[in-house]
């Protein structure tokens, strides 16, 4: 395990990296070490918690501080207000009844949460962490509906959640429950979603809906905007508060993680699933259950699926670098769908749990990880 340097000088480091957003949104005050929690705390309503409030930091000042968005402005994918995308910008799909939708990371540095009231039916929350990498779709069930906020605490780097409504509890986002609060033990059903470049994403899916640049926040969106600096490179072990990475990866690669509890689960690295192939199909069993993971090399993405199709189990493997299932010939996509043979517009059930996050953040919130291999 690998010990950060001192929290007061990396800090500072990471205040330089970040700029204006921290200037304008976050309290160097209270950042500069870690958030003492207690029942009664009426700067954060904190209360009640089932987590060490020593690894409680504050990373902004006061809730909301990151503004969430409710019901965005959606547009067209050829549009004038999709334009801040570029290809490779990194995007969170979504196939919610007919209607795919596309939710890029360059709105959520600036937003992180996303509330929706009526998508395909559902009431949900699409949330992205910049700091951990992590995104997670969450139903809103668990708080009758209530929007979700931006906390401005951490959790080990992570996004500390609220629910806006009164007995408020606090949920950080990859522990995928509330651990203060009102509602401490709930757990949050997940939403499945898949993460691909953009320009992937549009070949799938000519048709998506996108998040309009036009959200009334004074943000550009542009991928040159981003505001972490070079946070995001793979070997970079830079983080806001200190923690201990794990050194069996490089800490801000990208995994495709599946949970398994509160401790363990499985990761798959972008690092070793890319072979330097257009795409692989990875088949493992997990809880008993056949699972095949897709990994697409340039649209950079990877998930999940149950390898069952009407009680039928499935087998997969690659031909020139499309997904083709052994028992009936038909050709499947990154996101799970059937674009020809047989099963033809059918859909892969994915494994809703699976996320994508950096890895030093799935190794701290699922310690007893395992890492997948060429070996098994």
């Amino acid at each position: 395990m690998h010990i950060p340097t001192p929290r007061s000088s990396r800090l500072l480091l990471f205040v330089f990296l970040l700029g204006p957003l921290v200037l304008a949104g976050c309290d160097q005050g209270r950042g500069d070490g870690p958030f003492r929690g207690n029942d009664s705390d009426s700067d954060t309503g904190l209360s009640n918690c089932t987590i060490p409030t020593n690894d409680i930091d504050s990373g902004c000042n006061g809730k909301d501080c990151i503004p969430a968005l409710t019901n965005p402005s959606l547009t067209d994918r050829t549009a004038d207000a999709a334009s801040y995308l570029a290809p490779d910008d990194r995007v969170i799909g979504l196939l919610f009844g007919d209607q795919p939708l596309a939710i890029p990371h360059n709105i959520l540095w600036f937003h992180e949460i996303i509330n929706f009231d009526d998508w395909g039916g559902r009431k949900f929350a699409v949330t992205y962490c910049p700091l951990t990498g992590s995104s997670l779709a969450f139903d809103r069930g668990a708080v009758n509906g209530a929007e979700f906020g931006v906390s401005g605490l951490l959790f080990r780097n992570n996004l500390i959640m609220y629910d806006r409504r009164s007995g408020e509890s606090f949920w950080p986002q990859m522990n995928r429950k509330a651990n203060c609060g009102a509602e401490v033990g709930t757990t949050l059903e997940m939403e499945p979603i898949v993460e691909m470049t953009w320009e992937q994403w549009q070949t799938l899916h000519p048709d998506t809906r996108v998040i309009s640049k036009n959200t009334s926040h004074p943000f550009s969106y542009v991928n040159t905007s981003y505001p972490y600096g070079n946070y995001e490179e793979t070997d970079n072990d830079r983080l806001l508060f200190d923690m201990p990475i794990d050194d069996r990866r490089p800490p801000k690669e990208r995994v495709l993680g599946i949970p398994n509890g509160n401790e363990g689960g499985v990761a798959f690295p972008f690092g070793a699933l890319d072979d330097g192939s257009a795409a692989r199909a990875v088949e493992i069993t997990w809880q008993g259950a056949p699972v095949v993971v897709f990994w697409h090399r340039e649209g950079r993405g990877a998930m999940a699926y149950h390898a069952t199709l009407n009680g039928r189990s499935l087998s997969f493997s690659v031909d020139e670098g499309r997904f083709v299932d052994a028992e009936t010939g038909s050709t499947w996509t990154l996101d799970g769908r059937a674009v020809s043979g047989p099963q033809a517009d059918a859909r892969l059930e994915p494994v809703s749990q699976a996320y994508v996050s950096f890895w030093f953040a799935w190794a701290a919130f699922q310690p007893q990880t395992t890492i997948w291999t060429e070996e098994g």
